[in-house]
Protein backbone atom coordinates (compact mmCIF):
# COMPACT_ATOMS: atom_id res chain seq x y z
CA UNK A 1 0.00 0.00 0.00
CA UNK A 2 1.21 3.46 -0.84
CA UNK A 3 1.05 6.61 1.23
CA UNK A 4 -1.42 9.31 0.33
CA UNK A 5 -0.11 12.31 -1.61
CA UNK A 6 -1.80 15.69 -1.20
CA UNK A 7 -1.52 19.14 -2.79
CA UNK A 8 -3.56 22.30 -2.44
CA UNK A 9 -3.73 25.24 -4.82
CA UNK A 10 -5.68 28.46 -5.08
CA UNK A 11 -7.24 28.82 -8.54
CA UNK A 12 -8.20 32.25 -9.85
CA UNK A 13 -11.71 31.23 -10.82
CA UNK A 14 -15.10 31.16 -9.11
CA UNK A 15 -16.13 27.98 -7.32
CA UNK A 16 -18.89 27.29 -9.86
CA UNK A 17 -16.38 27.32 -12.75
CA UNK A 18 -14.04 24.92 -10.94
CA UNK A 19 -16.93 22.58 -10.08
CA UNK A 20 -18.16 22.65 -13.66
CA UNK A 21 -14.77 21.57 -15.03
CA UNK A 22 -13.99 19.04 -12.31
CA UNK A 23 -17.42 17.40 -12.25
CA UNK A 24 -17.55 16.90 -16.05
CA UNK A 25 -15.56 13.68 -15.82
CA UNK A 26 -16.35 12.68 -19.40
CA UNK A 27 -14.59 15.87 -20.61
CA UNK A 28 -11.30 15.11 -18.80
CA UNK A 29 -9.47 14.03 -22.00
CA UNK A 30 -10.04 17.57 -23.36
CA UNK A 31 -7.82 19.15 -20.71
CA UNK A 32 -6.25 16.56 -18.41
CA UNK A 33 -3.14 15.19 -20.12
CA UNK A 34 -2.98 12.02 -17.99
CA UNK A 35 -6.50 10.93 -19.04
CA UNK A 36 -6.56 9.68 -22.61
CA UNK A 37 -10.12 8.32 -22.76
CA UNK A 38 -13.25 8.18 -20.60
CA UNK A 39 -16.08 5.72 -21.11
CA UNK A 40 -19.10 6.49 -18.93
CA UNK A 41 -20.59 3.27 -17.53
CA UNK A 42 -23.20 4.54 -15.06
CA UNK A 43 -24.95 7.76 -14.03
CA UNK A 44 -27.15 8.59 -11.06
CA UNK A 45 -30.63 10.13 -11.08
CA UNK A 46 -29.04 13.61 -11.30
CA UNK A 47 -27.06 12.53 -14.41
CA UNK A 48 -23.74 12.60 -12.53
CA UNK A 49 -21.20 9.97 -13.52
CA UNK A 50 -20.98 7.26 -10.87
CA UNK A 51 -18.82 4.74 -12.75
CA UNK A 52 -16.41 5.30 -15.62
CA UNK A 53 -13.58 3.46 -17.34
CA UNK A 54 -10.52 5.68 -17.87
CA UNK A 55 -7.40 5.15 -19.94
CA UNK A 56 -4.63 6.69 -17.82
CA UNK A 57 -1.12 7.61 -18.91
CA UNK A 58 0.61 9.44 -16.08
CA UNK A 59 4.28 8.62 -16.53
CA UNK A 60 4.92 5.26 -14.90
CA UNK A 61 1.21 4.92 -14.13
CA UNK A 62 -0.33 3.61 -17.34
CA UNK A 63 -3.50 1.61 -16.97
CA UNK A 64 -7.15 1.20 -17.78
CA UNK A 65 -9.12 1.70 -14.59
CA UNK A 66 -12.77 1.61 -13.69
CA UNK A 67 -13.53 4.21 -11.05
CA UNK A 68 -16.58 4.60 -8.83
CA UNK A 69 -17.45 8.23 -8.03
CA UNK A 70 -19.09 9.19 -4.74
CA UNK A 71 -21.17 12.38 -4.87
CA UNK A 72 -22.55 12.11 -1.31
CA UNK A 73 -20.48 15.09 -0.10
CA UNK A 74 -20.79 17.14 -3.29
CA UNK A 75 -20.39 19.85 -4.23
CA UNK A 76 -17.61 20.49 -1.71
CA UNK A 77 -16.07 17.04 -2.07
CA UNK A 78 -15.81 14.51 -4.88
CA UNK A 79 -14.25 11.15 -4.11
CA UNK A 80 -13.42 8.21 -6.31
CA UNK A 81 -12.23 4.67 -5.73
CA UNK A 82 -11.00 1.98 -8.04
CA UNK A 83 -13.37 -0.81 -8.95
CA UNK A 84 -10.97 -2.67 -11.25
CA UNK A 85 -7.80 -2.15 -13.26
CA UNK A 86 -5.20 -4.00 -15.28
CA UNK A 87 -2.13 -3.15 -13.16
CA UNK A 88 -3.16 -0.94 -10.28
CA UNK A 89 -4.39 -2.54 -7.07
CA UNK A 90 -5.59 0.72 -5.52
CA UNK A 91 -6.51 4.18 -6.78
CA UNK A 92 -8.43 6.33 -4.34
CA UNK A 93 -8.77 10.07 -4.61
CA UNK A 94 -10.57 13.07 -3.22
CA UNK A 95 -11.06 16.60 -4.48
CA UNK A 96 -11.95 19.12 -1.78
CA UNK A 97 -13.27 22.47 -3.02
CA UNK A 98 -13.64 25.67 -1.01
CA UNK A 99 -14.58 29.15 -2.16
CA UNK A 100 -12.02 31.71 -0.98
CA UNK A 101 -13.91 34.68 -2.43
CA UNK A 102 -16.03 35.43 -5.51
CA UNK A 103 -13.07 34.96 -7.86
CA UNK A 104 -10.88 32.29 -6.26
CA UNK A 105 -11.25 28.68 -5.18
CA UNK A 106 -9.06 26.46 -3.05
CA UNK A 107 -8.69 22.94 -4.43
CA UNK A 108 -7.08 20.10 -2.49
CA UNK A 109 -6.40 16.84 -4.31
CA UNK A 110 -5.56 13.67 -2.37
CA UNK A 111 -4.45 10.52 -4.19
CA UNK A 112 -3.40 7.04 -3.10
CA UNK A 113 -2.19 4.51 -5.66
CA UNK A 114 -0.81 0.98 -5.34
CA UNK A 115 0.45 -1.22 -8.15
CA UNK A 116 0.63 -4.97 -8.57
CA UNK A 117 4.24 -4.79 -9.78
CA UNK A 118 7.23 -4.61 -7.43
CA UNK A 119 7.84 -0.84 -7.55
CA UNK A 120 9.61 1.02 -4.72
CA UNK A 121 7.14 3.07 -2.69
CA UNK A 122 9.30 6.16 -3.18
CA UNK A 123 8.70 5.93 -6.95
CA UNK A 124 4.95 5.50 -6.47
CA UNK A 125 4.79 8.49 -4.14
CA UNK A 126 6.75 10.60 -6.62
CA UNK A 127 4.44 9.56 -9.48
CA UNK A 128 1.36 10.32 -7.33
CA UNK A 129 2.70 13.78 -6.51
CA UNK A 130 3.53 14.52 -10.15
CA UNK A 131 0.04 13.38 -11.18
CA UNK A 132 -1.61 15.59 -8.56
CA UNK A 133 0.51 18.63 -9.39
CA UNK A 134 -0.14 18.26 -13.13
CA UNK A 135 -3.89 17.77 -12.60
CA UNK A 136 -4.19 20.87 -10.43
CA UNK A 137 -2.14 22.95 -12.88
CA UNK A 138 -4.23 21.77 -15.83
CA UNK A 139 -7.47 22.39 -13.89
CA UNK A 140 -6.35 25.96 -13.19
CA UNK A 141 -5.51 26.46 -16.89
CA UNK A 142 -8.91 25.05 -17.89
CA UNK A 143 -10.94 27.48 -15.78
CA UNK A 144 -8.74 30.60 -15.79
Amino acid sequence: MSDKSVSTVIIDAPLADVESALFAIDAYPEWLSSIKKVEVLERDSENRITKAKLAIDAGMMKDRVTLDYDWSSAPGTLTFSMDEADLLTQMDGTYLLKSIDADSTQVTYELTVSVSLPVPSMMITKAQQQTIDAALKELAERVS
